[in-house]
């Protein structure tokens, strides 16, 4: 027996209720020594990075939820800061190892506030286990929820020999059921797909900032590398004057997509996510479109004729289809968000 749309949409509805409702109970058990409200210690865990996360594990001894997140502040920020150290003892490398060390911790400091502030207990992989690890033993341990499930779990742990039920009752058992399978699924989707989205926003993120760095400031750095007779390698530029023309429609995009995903991590629905996936994706063929009007590359400085000719073409076939990808991509996304609207 399968169910219909109106019976999935109300035990959707019923599901987030009760998922929320033990979000905030989590949240809020044990009360706090603080005195402030634990999503607004939550995200003062994070404000001084792993300074604060002591501060508030010694001060804070009732709420769990805070002191989850004051120990996921010590075991990442203090990780972080320890691998920046030892990174930034390596010769030339190290400057890049350091940049990426502070630019991906301030993105972890940025999610990870505003995920304390929404009341998520949202773990970072690997240092959101370990700090879950050193909590006591009976932390996130689940109970039956509703006197059904707690009629199931009593009916299973007894293992009595009850008579079968009659079919109608066999039927309004098998709807439960279902019921409680499609509960399952969406609280896997509010667990699982909404984490998951957040670690692709911030990885888009923290690429955003390495193009954002490395095209403002290492673009000498694209260049056609010779090996001269003697071994020594030669550094070529490709870029010309006309690049600093194109550079600041880059900045400007990225910086729009950077400020776009942050705004996606503290308020993610479909509609805003669809809507910024579209205007991204019309910017991104734009900036390309315009790249290949300005086209700012002198392949005239390759030693070999034959790779000169050849490497203006394909780098002109590559943007092209970049742009008609990022196009194609933001024209469907419009359409099914029209259909969806529709509908």
């Amino acid at each position: 027996m399968s169910l219909s749309p109106e019976e999935k949409r109300r035990i959707y509805e019923e599901e987030k209720a009760r998922i929320e409702a033990e979000q905030k109970q989590r949240m809020t058990a044990g009360g706090s020594s603080t005195g402030l409200e634990p999503n607004v210690a939550g995200l003062l865990c994070y404000s001084g990075g792993w300074i604060s996360g002591i501060v508030f594990l010694v001060i804070e001894q009732k709420n769990k939820f805070v002191r989850f997140h004051a120990l996921q502040s010590i075991v990442t920020f203090a990780a972080l800061t320890v691998a920046g150290a030892l990174l930034g003892w390596i010769p030339y490398a190290g400057v890049v190892f350091g940049t990426v060390i502070v630019i991906l911790a301030f993105i972890l400091w940025v999610v990870l506030m505003v995920k304390a502030y929404q009341g998520e207990l949202y773990k970072v992989p690997v240092a959101g286990q370990v700090a879950a690890g050193l909590m006591p033993a009976n932390w996130g341990a689940e109970k039956p929820v509703t006197g059904e499930e707690q009629k199931t779990a009593e009916a299973t742990s007894t293992g009595g020999d009850e008579r079968p039920p009659e079919p109608k009752a066999a039927q309004a058992q098998n709807v439960a059921e279902k019921a409680r399978e499609f509960g399952r699924r969406t609280e896997d989707y509010f667990a699982r797909t909404r984490a998951g989205r957040v670690a692709g926003y911030s990885v888009t993120i923290f690429f955003n900032v390495v193009f954002l760095i490395f095209f403002s400031f290492f673009h000498r750095y694209i260049a056609w590398y010779h090996t001269e007779p003697d071994g020594a390698i030669t550094r070529l530029p490709l870029l010309t004057s006309d690049y600093f023309t194109w550079l600041p429609i880059l900045v400007t995009a990225l910086a729009i997509s950077i400020a776009a995903h942050i705004v996606l991590i503290a308020y993610d629905r479909y509609w805003l996510r669809e809507v910024t996936h579209i205007i991204l994706g019309a910017i991104g063929a734009t900036v390309v479109a315009k790249l290949i009007a300005i086209f700012p590359f002198d392949f005239s400085v390759i030693p070999n004729p034959s790779a000169a000719d050849m490497v203006p073409v394909a780098v002109t076939i590559v943007l092209v289809i970049i742009a008609v990808g990022l196009g194609i991509g933001a024209l469907v996304r419009l359409i099914k968000l029209l259909v969806g609207v529709a509908q």
